[in-house]
């Protein structure tokens, strides 16, 4: 039977504080740290040369999708009743709503350095410490709005933007195409500033700290924010009568994008998985 993702604004005391202590045990055990590496091996950019899976390409949303089942799944292996909640931030927007509860994700960073201190991933927590990243701090950061120049998260015509475009994605298959569900819910834009950063990019803008990085993973937010990411992705499979992962074949040859983004049935490194394999997965859970 398929269980239920819930949206964080409505999860009990108890749920909560499962789903915390789950976290923490996963980290504790050191399987944590491995999915930060992960997300750290495969975020490459168009710049780079070879395949790209969980960014600037189609795959960024099945890519996502079989991360989150990994994590969701190591978590159930310490608690079966829990599942990754999701947080909608078209409707819980500021700094004080859920997530950021003291029972749930921690606030703020403090304004001299971004460092959280409050909630169970706060270092002085003595739980987590950040031990794989790109910068050599070892605690938690946030700038919840960005201080200095301050940005609001996505709302609901942002999404309806990207929901109602019938493609799921399009030739060149990188940041740069303007046409396509992936990249209009990815977010990367054209033009300089926060104009450049839609939907999903400009939330982890708004989060801020470690959440600007490859080691995004982190801050346990991402979780929630790609849970919310991937039920975007479940509506416009419904809102679209089930249209199709997209490109349906490998670019032909000459193609610059050959060899550079993954098809349909192609595997889907680094698991044994092809796109079409993570397009329905009603039989495994639900979206409350």
């Amino acid at each position: 039977m398929a269980y239920v993702r819930k949206d964080a604004a409505t999860l009990t005391a108890t749920e909560k504080r499962r789903f915390v202590n789950a976290v923490l045990e996963v980290k504790r055990r050191g399987e944590y740290d491995e999915f930060v590496r992960t997300h750290l091996a495969y975020y490459s950019s168009d710049g780079e040369r070879g395949l790209r899976t969980a960014h600037m390409a189609p795959s960024f949303l099945p890519w996502h999708r079989r991360f989150l089942l990994d994590l969701e799944n190591a978590l159930r292996r310490v608690d079966s009743s829990v599942t990754l909640p999701y947080w909608d931030w078209t409707h819980d927007r500021t700094s004080r709503s859920a997530p950021w509860t003291d029972d749930l994700m921690g606030g703020n960073g403090r304004s001299s350095d971004h460092r959280v201190t409050t909630g169970p991933f706060a270092h002085a927590a003595g739980n987590w410490t950040v031990t794989v990243g790109v910068t050599d701090a070892e605690y938690l950061t946030r700038d919840l709005g960005r201080r200095r120049a301050p940005i609001d998260l996505p709302a609901k015509s942002d999404l309806e933007w990207a929901l109602k475009d019938p493609a799921y994605d399009t030739a060149p298959w990188d940041s740069t195409v303007t046409r396509g569900f992936r990249n209009k819910l990815e977010g990367w834009g054209t033009g300089r500033g926060s104009a450049s950063w839609r939907n999903h990019n400009r939330v982890h803008r708004w989060v801020g700290g470690v959440m600007l990085s490859a080691a995004s993973v982190n801050d346990p937010v991402f979780w929630l924010h790609h849970a919310f990411v991937d039920l975007l992705w479940s509506r416009w499979q419904s809102r679209h009568g089930g249209a199709r992962y997209l490109p349906a074949s490998p670019p032909g040859s000459g193609d610059a994008q050959r060899g550079r983004v993954v098809a349909r049935h192609e595997t889907l490194p680094p698991w044994d998985v092809t796109p079409a394999e993570l397009e329905d997965v009603s039989g495994i859970y639900r979206y409350a």
